[in-house]
């Protein structure tokens, strides 16, 4: 019986350095992170190097933004979000090729975004124009429908 325990007790021990060890990773890697944030989600944290990622906006950044009655062009993803792990690769070079300046809302590390944009789903791109709402295209899509949406709306 002592042996049980003592295994069990290693065991127990292996288990809790390992979760220690891998606290203290993505603590380090989501050290001085674009999102502002102490902690990040550990999903979050494995897309902070991924070059379609890059083009993070702040909650307060948008706010402003819209106050100001600026055109922008949003996409709103979860990290977690398989939709938008097929969607971002496709949609951000596409975004880069046609010269559109998109920048991305993480509805994951930032939840008042589902609220205050009335987004009901992830993937969500919506383009606004002088801070109101002109246009939004919802869940994954082919290439072909994120194309024309930024043909139709972003001049």
């Amino acid at each position: 019986m002592k042996k049980i325990i003592i295994f069990l007790a290693i065991i127990v021990g292996l288990f809790a350095a390992i979760a220690l060890v891998t606290n203290m990773q993505n603590s380090q890697k989501a050290e001085g992170n674009k999102f502002e944030k102490d902690e990040l989600h550990p999903a979050t944290v494995e897309i902070l190097d991924d070059p379609n990622y890059q083009n993070v906006i702040l909650p307060e950044e948008l706010e402003n933004k819209l106050e100001d009655k600026e055109d922008i062009t949003v996409y709103f993803y979860s990290s977690t979000c398989p939709h938008c792990k097929e969607t971002t690769p496709v949609l951000a070079p596409l975004a880069e090729e046609m010269g559109v300046e998109m920048v991305q809302y993480n509805v994951l590390e930032f939840e008042q975004g589902w609220t205050d944009y009335q987004i009901e789903a992830t993937p969500t791109l919506i383009h606004f124009e002088n801070g109101e709402e002109v246009d939004r295209v919802v869940g994954s899509q082919p290439e072909e429908e994120f194309r024309s949406f930024f043909e139709e709306n972003v001049k």
